[in-house]
């Protein structure tokens, strides 16, 4: 009998460069697991409907734990013949087991058989990046709980803006970073549909019970249409979506953490166990993990192009295109797992060099838009204390000194009554609405996500 699932059409052998050109072993035997816990219940569903008996389904399922382990031992042997991790797994099965083996594959298609060994990997997955990003979150928190008394110039254009609470700016991470998670949760849902069911595109004449596999795996519903499912494959794209916007954000924070570390800012205390040196310059430490975290997004963002490069043409239902969406996919979840898992322990042993911050702290007006609006508290409209202030920061770059440091006499009516807001501390006080820097607010922030992160 050939060792193809599909030979009995054929009266030759496959050419070996057809062989190596169309395998997918050498990446899809990742999924070993999720076909196999696909596989068994696709078993005793079939022993529960009658076309198997509920012993065969069982010696089945027992021959498949057995395979799982030589797999995971390393004792399978895989060879491009075979073609892919379905075939290995069902050729191991015959193997054992005779005829017995060969009836495993009643009622269902390698096309529905892959989407769902692949579903099942990306929930597997999502599950395991949900852990990795709440680590970096409560990573974040540990970090604002222990700077909370800090704080840090705020930037836009990378020029000094408003001061801002440490606190809040490492709270403005974990923001980004709940809504990756939150982005992944959704994904999960629509991932979790089962395919199993629509066999090669048109469903199947024998007697399945779809609603019985969905409930052994743990799906949320059974997919409605088979010409759809065979083919769909929106979840991998939004899972690459999402990991991209995770390996966005991953790039933002190491560039900024970068730029932060170099001797022009001297923000950070980056620890030697996250940084590397130079082969001929014994001074350097540099940055690699932040920089290679920086330079990795584009290949997660490569990775979600070729997939939407890869389905954009394709007619339903099945295509052996679809084969190429495996790798992407995994490199995609590699390289932002890899990122993740270096991410966390960097960010919780980085201290900031408090002394440099507050050397410079009332350098570059941080006061001067809590200025703007003392003056609009006072009635002045909004745009004639914008060019009030704007003027009297000119003044104090003509004399060289800081809006604290005028006189009384340059502020006019407002005169000494808007010192109150002026110097960095006094600016800070004033902040008071939600979600702001204002110390109250970012307590209660702060109290919320140790909370949720407990």
């Amino acid at each position: 009998m050939s060792q193809k699932t599909w030979g009995g059409r054929f009266a030759g052998d496959t050419d070996r460069r057809v062989e190596a050109f169309t395998e997918s072993i050498s990446f899809d035997r990742r999924l070993y697991r999720q076909d196999i816990v696909a596989s068994q219940a696709h078993a005793r569903m079939l022993g529960e409907v009658g076309l198997l008996t509920a012993a065969e389904a069982e010696q089945i399922a027992a021959a498949l734990d057995e395979i799982g382990g030589e797999i995971e031992a390393g004792r399978m042997v895989f060879s491009v013949s075979l073609e892919d991790i379905h075939t290995h797994i069902e050729r191991a099965l015959i193997t054992k087991l005779g005829d017995l083996g060969r009836k495993l594959h009643t009622g269902r298609s390698r096309n529905d058989q892959v989407a769902t060994d692949l579903k099942l990997w990306v929930r597997d997955s999502i599950d395991e990046l949900d852990g990795l990003l709440a680590d970096l979150q409560r990573a974040f928190v540990e970090s604002a709980e222990r700077e909370r008394g800090v704080v840090l110039p705020g930037y836009t254009h990378l020029q000094r803006a408003q001061p801002v609470l440490a606190a809040h700016y490492f709270l403005a991470y974990v923001e980004k970073f709940g809504r990756d998670r939150d982005r992944l949760a959704d994904c999960r849902k629509r991932a979790n549909v089962l395919p199993l069911g629509a066999a090669a595109l048109a469903g199947t004449s024998l007697p399945i019970d779809r609603e019985s596999v969905r409930a052994k795996l743990g799906f949320d519903a059974v997919a409605a249409n088979s010409l759809d499912v065979s083919s769909d494959r929106d979840f991998a794209l939004e899972f690459v979506f999402g990991l991209s916007l995770i390996a966005v954000h991953l790039s933002g924070w190491a560039e900024e953490w970068v730029i932060w570390s170099t001797t022009e800012f001297n923000f950070l205390d980056l620890p030697d166990a996250f940084c590397t040196g130079s082969s001929i310059m014994p001074h350097k430490k540099n940055p690699d993990v932040l920089e290679l975290t920086r330079g990795k997004a584009g290949r997660v963002i490569g990775s979600l192009q070729q997939l939407f490069v890869l389905i954009k043409g394709l007619p339903l239902a099945y295509n052996r295109d679809l084969q190429e969406d495996k790798a992407a996919v995994f490199d995609a979840f590699d390289t932002v797992a890899g990122c993740l898992a270096v991410a966390a322990p960097l960010v919780r042993q980085t201290k900031l060099r408090r002394e440099v911050i507050a050397a410079r702290l009332e350098d570059g007006f941080l006061d001067a838009t809590t200025l703007m609006e003392g003056l609009i508290a006072r009635g002045v409209p909004m745009r004639s204390a914008h060019e009030a202030v704007g003027n009297l920061v000119r003044e104090c770059e003509t004399r060289g000194c800081r809006l604290a440091d005028l006189p009384d006499d340059v502020f006019g009516d407002a005169g000494a009554s808007v010192r109150e807001v002026l110097g960095v501390a006094n600016a800070l006080a004033a902040f008071r609405s939600a979600g702001s820097t204002a110390p109250a607010a970012v307590e209660a922030q702060l109290r919320a996500w140790r909370e949720r992160l407990a």
